[in-house]
């Protein structure tokens, strides 16, 4: 006997049930990213400042944000280089250590971002490369287990920094942030960098609870402990 086939009220049923379980799964997601998001605000927010009132660190971090096609830093980029100049002019800090992907021949903004800070007055031995920052937590683990950076500021959009300090801090590093705002100048680019933290919160918090390894760990490298010796 052949099994008889499901009517279509059935079949109306079940997919009913499972649109109601789709849209329950994303109302819960929606709701923990708002708590993980919120909660990533209030624990950075100590540890938030202006580049002007920002607590001395030994080394600033710069994440990468996209090279152009014609090798110059995208604008976003350019506005965290120029913050990482600013505290090294002031004093704030003494290292700038640039991470970014390098992943593939044609696309590098390491080099990039090293090459602007030179050309904008820092000594290129003070400048470190790490060529594997593939993603913010990868930044912050490779800063701390393969460059010996325990305390840090780190650079980035004021959108961004909210969760680069949470997992820098997660990594090891006592880290304080510095975020450029840009919504006067790319205000849209801005709004979507806000509501984009809002789901990132979620898998940020997972990150600073699991401490996953980094995509590419490597052997120490004595970058940053030669450029603060030699100072």
């Amino acid at each position: 006997m052949t099994n008889p086939e499901p009517s279509s009220a059935s079949r109306s049923s079940r997919k009913r049930l499972v649109l109601r379980a789709a849209v329950a799964v994303c109302a819960a997601v929606a709701v923990l990213s708002t708590v993980a998001f919120v909660w990533q605000l209030n624990s950075t927010s100590d540890h938030r400042h202006a580049a002007a009132d920002v607590p001395d660190r030994p080394v600033a971090v710069v994440l990468g944000a996209g090279v152009r096609s014609d090798g110059e830093p995208s604008r976003m980029l350019s506005h965290r280089l120029d913050v990482a100049v600013e505290l090294y002019e002031a004093g704030s800090v003494e290292v700038v250590l640039v991470s970014g992907d390098n992943g593939e021949d044609h696309y590098n903004e390491t080099d990039t971002m090293a090459a602007y800070l030179v050309e904008a007055g820092v000594p290129e031995e003070y400048v470190v490369g790490d060529h594997a920052g593939f993603s913010t937590w990868d930044t912050c683990a490779r800063a701390n287990e393969v460059f010996g950076v325990e305390e840090a500021t780190v650079v980035s959009q004021d959108f961004h920094v909210p969760r680069a300090v949470q997992l820098c801090r997660a990594a090891g590093i006592d880290a304080v942030g510095v975020g450029e705002s840009l919504m006067d100048e790319r205000r849209t680019g801005t709004v979507y960098g806000w509501m984009r933290e809002v789901p990132a919160a979620l898998s940020s918090a997972v990150t600073a609870w699991s401490l996953p390894e980094p995509e590419l760990l490597g052997d120490y490298e004595t970058g940053v402990d030669d450029a603060l010796a030699s100072r």
